[in-house]
Order: structure tokens, then C-alpha cells, then sequence
């Protein structure tokens, strides 16, 4: 009964919320997205390379349910979870514009996306003096650099500048390479929770989720989601070595977003329900060391600025999109808008699993909710939330009966595939 009621409630509330969306969008009204609470835009558009989305689309719906029970070891699994997302995600980004959508939301030429110049890529002269001279600068740099750029740490452009990446389709086979290492994440973090068999339902069910599949697959949100679900897999284990080398994974993380941070968060709350205060506070604290020492170390080695950076990047967000964003909408717009992405039916079992006291999902609703309130990210949360997707599939697998796994996998991919039809997701 309370599962059957938390589910109207929030139906009800998402309701309202587009609701009153659409209703102020077609009264004139101005929210800051083109169909609010989504970002997304009404623009139906078929490519001819469809049908083969559409052959590998059923091939994998059908398929995966049935490889949940297959006898195989943990690592074939996990890399057969990784195959998955990536074919997923390469041919859902057929449909619309076939293979230029794999990277069109980088391509700076003509065709490109009107989005590209908000994205690394024109960022990169910043690093022609070196990354050492960037470092050192990038505070003072922040203000000058294109959105995405001046919107998070410099961790991301180092990357690239590393690795030598400098074009569109480069940048895309990264982020698509790094990202789809999320379902594997998903299946090892659950596996740590619940075990094997709720572990492969997750997995299979952040493959399928429309928010990857239509917003993540070529969005450098994707990659952060991966190593995101990486530090939380390492924080969630109950040795100490495993949980030290977590806060690692989560510092070197948050270099590249600062709202990685709130994986250790969620992570800190599904330890305090499992093992008690003290263990959850001993590890908040293990994070809190952890992020600050690496920021001091670069501090002290290269002069960068992380205090500098965060004010000049909260600088502008407060100068951006965000103030044509209300936040009295958006507090209830943001989590609507990534719920429904999500894939309606996780939403559905994550808000059983939270009726039924399930720590991941308490730990998720906990964080989405300080998320929502703080108003960090307000709008285009069906990708900045991204790194939420993993710990929504979680929360969900624990409360799906096994005879349901099909059923949800096929209404996934259906979802998918009529917004990707329909809808301009922009990534």
C-alpha cells in the first residue's frame, strides 16, 4: 500500500510539473528550456539508418532478459554489459542523423550542433602554453572559456590535452568508450549491495535507460557517470583498503565534476543505514581528507586555484542559462524532468524499493532531493544528473521480481526509441 501510494504522489507531482511547464511555455512565458520541465525540443526526424537502430534495438531487448540467468563468471557478464551500453548507445544516435549524430553534439564545421561551441573542444587553446601554465591560470582563465569549459574542473580538457584528442569524432569515441563502462559499474556496485542476480538487472537496466541511451552516449556527462559509479564501487565495500583507494577514485573524480562529490554522499548514507553512524561518519571524513589533499598537492605543485576556480565558476552559472531559470520551478522541474528520462519503469521500482526502506534508495532519494533544493543544476538534469543513473538502477533492481525483467527491458527500449524519434535530446 505505501509503494502503491509514494508511486501517485509522484506521479502526481510529475504531472503538475509538466503541467505548469506547458502551460507557461505557450502562454509566452520563459523558463529557460524549449519544452520545460525537459530540455529537449519537439522536432520528429527519421534517418534511413533507423531500421538498423530499430534491428538492433528488439535484438538486444530480446536478448538480454535471457542472458540474467546464464551461467556466466562475473567478468564475461560485466563485459558483456559493456558490449551492450556501447551498441545501444551507437544505434540509438543512428536514428536521427545516423552516423554524424555519434559525434555531432562535438562538431564545430556547419553541420555541427549549435551546442558545440559550449563544449571542450573550443576550450583546448587554453592549453597551448602547457598544462602547468593552465593549471596555474585556471581560475583567472575560467571566465574566458566556453560553458562546459568554465562549468567544471579542469580535469576533463587535461584529459584531452593528454591524450592528444582534438576532434569531434575523437572526443565522442571517448566519452562513448569511457561511458558505457557505466552498466558494468552498475553491476558491480549492486553486486556489493544485493548480489548476483539483482546485480544483473541493474546493469542491464542502465543500458537500457533512456537517459543514457538518448543523453549520455555523446555527452562528456557520461564519462563522469563512469567514474563516478567507479569510486562509489570501491567506497561501498566494507575493507578499509578497498574504501581508502574510494576516496581516491572519488578526488581524482571530482577534478573532472564538482557533483561527483555527491556519489560519496550517497555513498556515506547507505553506509550509515547498513553499518551505523560511526562508519558512515569515519568514511564522509575519509572522502572530505581525500579531496582536499589532492586539491593542496596541485596546489603546491602547480599553482592551481581550486577556491578561485569554484567561485569563478559559480560566477558564471550565475551569469548563465541559469538566470532565465526559476528556481521555484526548476526545484520540482529538475527532478521530473530526469525521473521521467530515466525510463519510467526504474523510476516505478526505485519509488517501491524507497517504500520499502531500501538503503540505496533512501540514500538516492536523500541526494536527489539536497540536489533539488541547493539548486546547483536547475534543467538539463536529464544529462548533468547522469551520474544518478547507476544508483537509480540499483535502487530499482532490488524491488523488480524476476518475472518483471523482461516486460521493464522492452518498455525501456520503447521509450527510448519514440523520444529519440520524436524529440531533439540535443546530446
Amino acid at each position: 500500500m505505501a509503494a502503491s501510494r509514494l508511486t501517485r504522489i509522484a506521479a502526481a507531482v510529475a504531472a503538475l510539473t509538466i503541467a505548469v511547464g506547458l502551460i507557461v511555455r505557450a502562454a509566452g512565458g520563459e523558463l529557460g528550456a524549449a519544452l520545460p520541465p525537459f530540455v529537449e525540443g519537439w522536432d520528429p526526424r527519421l534517418h534511413p539508418l533507423a531500421l538498423v537502430s530499430a534491428l538492433v534495438l528488439i535484438a538486444a531487448a530480446w536478448v538480454a532478459p535471457r542472458t540474467l540467468g546464464a551461467s556466466w563468471r562475473p567478468a564475461a557478464f560485466g563485459l558483456w554489459l559493456f558490449a551492450l551500453a556501447l551498441g545501444l548507445g551507437l544505434a540509438l544516435s543512428l536514428v536521427r542523423k545516423g552516423t554524424h549524430g555519434w559525434f555531432e553534439i562535438f562538431d564545430l564545421s556547419p553541420r555541427g550542433s549549435f551546442e558545440a561551441g559550449n563544449e571542450y573542444l573550443p576550450a583546448l587553446p587554453a592549453l597551448s602554453h602547457g598544462s602547468l601554465y593552465f593549471l596555474d591560470r585556471f581560475s583567472e582563465l575560467v571566465r574566458a572559456l566556453p560553458v562546459n569549459g568554465a562549468g567544471h574542473p579542469p580535469g576533463m580538457l587535461l584529459l584531452l590535452h593528454g591524450l592528444g584528442i582534438r576532434t569531434a569524432r575523437g572526443m565522442a569515441a571517448l566519452c562513448l568508450g569511457v561511458g558505457a563502462l557505466g552498466a558494468p559499474g552498475t553491476y558491480l556496485l549492486t553486486r556489493a549491495l544485493h548480489g548476483e542476480g539483482t546485480a544483473r538487472v541493474a546493469g542491464t537496466l542502465f543500458a537500457f535507460s533512456p537517459a543514457v541511451l538518448l543523453d549520455g552516449t555523446t555527452s562528456a556527462d557520461y564519462l563522469y557517470a563512469a567514474l563516478g559509479v567507479g569510486a562509489a564501487c570501491l567506497l561501498i565495500r566494507r575493507g578499509l583498503a578497498g574504501r581508502a583507494l574510494g576516496t581516491v577514485a572519488l578526488a581524482v573524480g571530482a577534478f573532472f565534476s564538482w557533483a561527483l562529490l555527491a556519489l560519496g554522499f550517497w555513498v556515506v548514507l547507505v553506509t550509515w543505514r547498513r553499518e551505523g553512524l560511526r562508519p558512515a561518519l569515519l568514511l564522509g571524513v575519509g572522502c572530505a581528507v581525500a579531496v582536499i589533499a589532492l586539491n593542496a598537492v596541485l596546489a603546491l605543485a602547480t599553482g592551481y586555484d581550486p577556491v578561485g576556480a569554484l567561485a569563478a565558476t559559480n560566477d558564471v552559472y550565475r551569469h548563465s542559462m541559469a538566470t532565465m531559470r526559476p528556481y521555484a520551478f526548476w526545484i520540482f522541474g529538475s527532478p521530473v524532468a530526469w525521473g521521467v528520462t530515466l525510463g519510467i519503469p526504474i523510476g516505478v521500482y526505485a519509488l517501491r524499493a524507497l517504500a520499502k526502506r531500501d538503503p540505496a534508495a533512501f540514500a538516492l532519494a536523500v541526494t536527489i532531493l539536497a540536489a533539488a533544493v541547493l539548486g546547483f543544476t536547475k534543467a538539463e538534469t536529464e544529462r548533468i544528473w547522469l551520474m544518478f543513473v547507476p544508483l537509480a538502477c540499483v535502487a530499482a533492481a532490488a524491488a523488480i521480481p524476476a518475472a518483471r525483467a523482461r516486460p521493464v527491458v522492452w518498455a525501456l527500449a520503447a521509450q527510448a526509441a519514440i523520444t529519440q524519434v520524436l524529440f531533439d535530446t540535443i546530446w
